[in-house]
């Protein structure tokens, strides 16, 4: 299917790494004009590199989200260099571990900057230029929003706040014909999810117990049917769809427990 996309520019934030990266590659394979913004320029570039097999050639840019004036000046460079913006996917973030006990004021604030505010502000300076272009908005965000997980105080709030914002923003949007829509992460396999995997104990029995527990194929999310229903939402193919928290998990959220043990 063709999701309209040729040189439509989207900017996708910590596009180096893991989902971000595989929604640039995406986005490439529609011909679409990916931005990458992440913390280090080889990192971006790399990936620049993997999408120029799709004859597309991306733009990078470095930027420490977490710091607000790196969030104004990567909107900056895109307009700089486009002159629009057709799109934008919020998804940098960490999981931190910030939790109710072992967390304190300073790591609780510092992680909202690390997972939610920049996801404000890369909305807030890219306003004019969707309004110009109708474009879309695509929250990356996670189950811990909802289900809560334990010693993630900081990432829950986050998750949480990016669901909200995610309404919030469909309402306030809707005369300029701008879309917003988030999609919600489970269980899904990226670099950090491998890297946080092995610092448990018995981390492949721990990793099958956790995909036992998915009940669709009984398999971890991959980064590309993330990225996939992303690029979706970004198109007009999408186009009456807004203000929605689309579960991309395999049914971890939302269906029975009870068939786990009867698979």
């Amino acid at each position: 299917m063709d999701l309209h996309l040729k040189d439509k520019v989207v900017i996708v934030t910590g596009g180096a790494k893991g989902i971000g990266r595989a929604v640039v590659h995406a986005l490439a394979r529609e011909q679409a004009i990916p931005v990458i913004v992440g913390r280090k320029q080889a990192d971006n570039e790399k990936v620049r590199e993997e999408v120029g097999q799709y004859g597309v050639h991306a733009l990078c840019i470095e930027a420490e989200l977490s710091r607000p004036e790196d969030c104004e000046r990567a909107v900056r460079e895109t307009l700089s260099v486009y002159g629009r913006i057709d799109g934008l996917v919020n998804n940098a973030g960490h999981n931190d571990g910030v939790g109710l006990a072992s967390g304190n004021y300073e790591k609780f604030v510092a992680s909202l900057h690390k997972n939610l505010i920049h996801y404000y502000l890369m909305a807030h300076h890219a306003l004019d230029a969707l309004k110009s272009s109708k474009g879309s908005i695509v929250n990356i965000s996670s189950k811990t929003g909802e289900t809560g997980q334990g010693n993630t105080s900081a990432y829950a709030a986050s998750n949480g706040g990016r669901n909200a914002l995610t309404r919030e923003w469909a309402v306030e949007l809707l005369p300029y014909s701008i879309r917003v829509n988030a999609i919600i992460v489970a269980e899904c396999a990226t670099p950090q999810y491998d890297s946080w995997i092995q610092t448990l104990p018995n981390p492949e029995e721990t990793l099958k117990k956790i995909t036992d527990r998915i009940p669709l194929e009984n398999r971890m999310t991959t980064a590309e049917e993330i990225a996939n229903t992303t690029v979706f939402l970004l198109s007009d193919r999408s186009s009456h769809t807004t203000g929605q928290l689309i579960h991309v998990d395999g049914g971890y959220v939302h269906l029975d427990r009870s068939i786990i043990a009867e698979g």
